[in-house]
This record gives structure tokens, C-alpha cells and sequence, in this order.
């Protein structure tokens, strides 16, 4: 997959852990539940209590609902608040990758799953990072089921699919599904290669461009089967019709790295801007509803750089879901 994608997202996380390590306890006011999703899956759910419409958090790549102990109470005088952590994570459970049950569409049957089994009855969902492709795949998939979707810095390329920078596993998805299509047979197949012809033309382009992008990189250690499984289990999503909220740290906050005299600093700043931008162009053009905020020189953990801010910019949006 594209490696200069997560580049801001990295770089952002690991210097907020620098600024914020030390011996935690958890504290927080929630209740700890194991939910089952499917055969042999458990999910860890939090629940802070609370009334009122429901809020659901969902943490990025690595994290746990815990990330959220210190935020997501702050909503419980509205709103009845629970968190998920996602399967591989935390105390949720781990299962061998196979038939897709890592892509984006299934992470978002979990979340499904969860609220079915909870009766939690159209939430708000909360995603941080790359959990913006679980709301997305709940949103387009199930609009009813939601009443609105809030991005922190999470309506990315993964959530939703911008044609000018695919990411390279989503097009690599595209390909599989469309080989698929085609060996299950009862489909027009003359038309069906013409159309793989083309999707294959397409991914040649987004491989070489991927390729020279990565090839001055350090080499990547293997990934493991889950994170693999993770990282190429994105989707395509063209249409989010929720009401959304997508606040994104755009350019992230790079003060915390050392001077550079050669001013590679400022040159990654530059390109972290364009991306952002892009990608906050492109959810703006294909989700004309949603209410979009650019936060210049936040962390990409956003709702902690800039706690205050999110809180009022979510609060403001909560209130106009009916």
C-alpha cells in the first residue's frame, strides 16, 4: 500500500505518545462488557452511561476504546456513550484472517453487531483515524441505521475514495473483486475482461506511482497476518448519504521535530498540507452536506491536541441531528 499516506499520521501519533508517556491507570467512569459479533468473536465495549441519543467511539489502528476514557465522558449530560474496541485489539478477540473478515465492510458489520446486540437504536458514530472507513462502510451501507457520522481527522482516502490519489489497496480490491465476478460466472464476461482491461491499465498507473514514492523509503518489516489483513482490507465508498462531521488536523503538527537547516521540515509540512487538503476537497465535493473544519498545526490524535475545540465543534454538530 502507499507508504506517504500514513507518513502525518506516524509522525503525529508517535510525538504525541513522546509528550504523554508515563504510568497510566484507568479511571475512567465506564463499565467493561464482552459482546459477541460472531462465532468464536468478542468485542470489547465500553460504556460510560449517559442518556439520550447514543454515541459511539471507535479508536484508530492500535488503539482500544481506552484511548477515549478522558473524552468521550464529556458527552454523557446528552448523550448515552459507549466505545468498541475493534477485533485484534486490546482485550477483543484475535481471529486468524480469512475470507475477508479484516476488510472494512466486515469491520463494519462488527460495529453492526455490537448496537443489534445492545439495541442501541441510530447512534451517532465517533471515529478516530482509520476507523473512518467503519463509518463509512456503516454510513453508505446503512444509512437508516445511523443518525450522523463524526470524522476526527479519519475521512481520509480509506474513507472515501478520491480517483486523483487512490490508495493502492483499494484499487488492488477492485482488481480482485472484479476476477471474482468473472470466474463465479453468470455474467456478461466479454464485457466484464473489457471492463478488467481497464480497471488493470488503472492499477498500473497507481503501482507505479506507488513504487516511486517508496523506493528512496527505508525497507518495512513484514507485516503480520492481522495487520496485513488490516492495512489491504480497504474499500471503495462514493456515497456517505449521513449527516457528517469531518474535522481534520491539516497541516498536522510537526513543531516537535528538531530543527532542519536543509529544510526537509518545511518541505513536509508543504506536502502533508496538499494531501490534507485534498483529501478535505474531496469529501467536500462528494458529500456536499457535510460540515467540514480544518484544524492547522493539530496532532493527528486531534481530540486531544485540540480537546476544546473538538468538543464544541461536536456539540454544535450533535445538536443539529434530530
Amino acid at each position: 500500500m502507499r507508504q506517504l499516506w500514513k507518513l502525518p499520521f506516524l509522525l503525529s501519533a508517535l510525538l504525541w505518545l513522546a509528550a504523554h508517556t508515563g504510568v497510566q491507570t484507568d479511571s475512567s467512569p465506564h463499565r467493561v462488557q464482552m459482546v459477541t459479533v460472531e462465532q468464536g468473536v468478542q468485542l470489547e465495549v465500553l460504556d460510560w452511561g449517559g442518556s439520550g441519543r447514543a454515541l459511539i467511539f471507535l479508536a484508530g489502528a492500535g488503539d482500544t476504546a481506552h484511548r477515549f476514557d478522558g473524552f468521550a465522558p464529556q458527552f454523557t449530560n446528552q448523550h448515552h456513550v459507549y466505545g468498541i474496541t475493534r477485533r485484534a485489539s486490546g482485550a477483543s478477540s484475535r481471529p486468524a484472517p480469512a475470507n475477508g473478515n479484516y476488510s472494512a465492510d466486515h469491520l463494519g458489520d462488527d460495529v453492526l453487531a455490537v448496537m443489534k446486540a445492545l439495541q442501541i437504536d441510530r447512534p451517532v458514530l465517533v471515529g478516530h483515524s482509520i476507523a473512518g472507513q467503519e463509518l463509512s462502510s456503516v454510513g453508505s451501507r446503512f444509512p437508516e441505521k445511523v443518525s450522523g457520522l463524526i470524522y476526527l481527522d479519519a475521512a481520509t482516502g480509506f474513507a472515501f475514495y478520491d480517483p486523483a490519489r487512490p490508495p493502492i489497496a483499494i484499487e488492488m480490491n477492485d482488481i480482485k473483486r472484479r476476477i471474482d465476478e468473472i470466474e463465479a460466472g453468470g455474467v456478461d464476461e466479454q464485457k466484464k475482461l473489457l471492463e478488467l482491461e481497464i480497471a488493470v491499465a488503472r492499477f498500473e498507473e497507481v503501482l507505479h506511482q506507488n513504487n516511486a514514492e517508496v523506493v528512496n523509503m527505508p525497507p518495512l518489516q513484514p507485516r503480520s497476518p492481522i495487520n496485513a489483513a488490516l492495512a489491504f482490507g480497504m474499500q471503495k465508498y462514493t456515497s456517505i448519504p449521513v449527516p457528517s462531521l469531518a474535522i481534520y488536523a491539516c497541516p498536522h503538527n510537526w513543531d516537535r521535530l528538531p530543527a532542519d537547516q536543509s529544510g526537509r521540515k518545511a518541505a513536509l509540512i508543504a506536502d502533508d498540507k496538499v494531501r490534507c487538503t485534498a483529501w478535505a476537497d474531496a469529501f467536500t465535493h462528494g458529500v456536499p452536506s457535510a460540515r467540514i473544519v480544518l484544524i492547522p498545526n493539530a496532532d493527528h490524535y486531534v481530540y486531544l491536541s485540540n480537546e476544546a475545540q473538538i468538543h464544541t465543534e461536536m456539540n454544535a454538530f450533535l445538536a443539529t441531528i434530530h
